[in-house]
């Protein structure tokens, strides 16, 4: 999941992008509501969390702009405001969620899960490819009876993959929506966690699930369904 955390309070800011990338969600920061209003409008979210007390345009005015231009991504409002009016002014311009300062990160967590979740109703809870599946709530992996450990990067990479079945992703897009949007490294580090996730969810198990189609990218088939030529890179440490 894609989460755009609009904070100015950068230390928070920072403890908060470490927080969910370690859940596995992808995270852009920015720290102006003028900043957080264009990556909005710019760029595709799961999520979005909003503080109300920013430079440049309040938490409010950068909700009812995003509204105001059909931007449906749903938003929850961090603040450190509480009372009645503050929460009802939220709601009313557009508002999916609103928690308060200090909170708990277990909360946050289970709020944009909630969020993303009721968004798109139509998404299985359980992604699959034959035997492989995938529970993005619990943030388990089976392969038939068999419980597999991933990192949460591997997992994310994994998530990533079976949502784009059968379709060709390229370096470019897996970088973009498990990395970041700003990764500025070798994009060989997508080639090195292919590798990864084929030594835990194939070699053991005798199948082939990622192809590598050169000059275009990946693609991850059901087993037995795939007729292009399977290419297993090499799994070098990435730099």
């Amino acid at each position: 999941m894609r989460v755009l955390v609009v904070e100015d309070e950068q230390r928070l800011a920072r403890t908060i992008a470490r927080g969910l990338e370690l859940e596995g969600f992808v995270v852009q920061l920015a720290h102006t509501g003028s900043e957080g209003l264009w990556w909005a409008i710019e760029d595709d979210f799961d999520v979005i969390v909003l503080d109300i007390m920013l430079p440049e345009l309040s938490g409010y005015e950068v909700l009812r702009r995003l509204r105001q231009r059909d931007v449906s991504t749903p938003v929850l409002m961090l603040t450190a405001k509480d009372g009645d009016y503050e929460q009802a002014d939220a709601l009313d311009l557009g508002a999916d969620d609103y928690l308060t300062k200090p909170f708990s990160f277990v909360v946050l967590i289970a709020r944009l899960r909630a969020l993303t979740r009721r968004r798109a109703p139509q998404q299985p809870s359980l992604l699959a490819a034959g035997d492989l599946t995938l529970d993005p709530v619990r943030r388990s992996v089976h392969r038939g009876g068999t419980a597999l450990t991933l990192t949460p990067r591997e997992f994310g990479l994994l998530e990533f993959l079976l949502r784009h079945k059968g379709i060709a992703v390229t370096k470019t897009e897996i970088l973009r929506n498990v990395w970041d949007a700003n990764y500025e490294g070798p994009e060989n580090v997508v080639e090195v966690y292919v590798g990864y996730l084929r030594k835990k969810i194939d070699a053991p198990f005798g199948h082939s699930s990622i192809e590598t189609l050169r000059g275009v990218g990946y693609r991850l088939i059901d087993p037995g369904t795939g007729d292009g030529q399977i290419d297993h890179e090499s799994s070098a440490t990435p730099e």
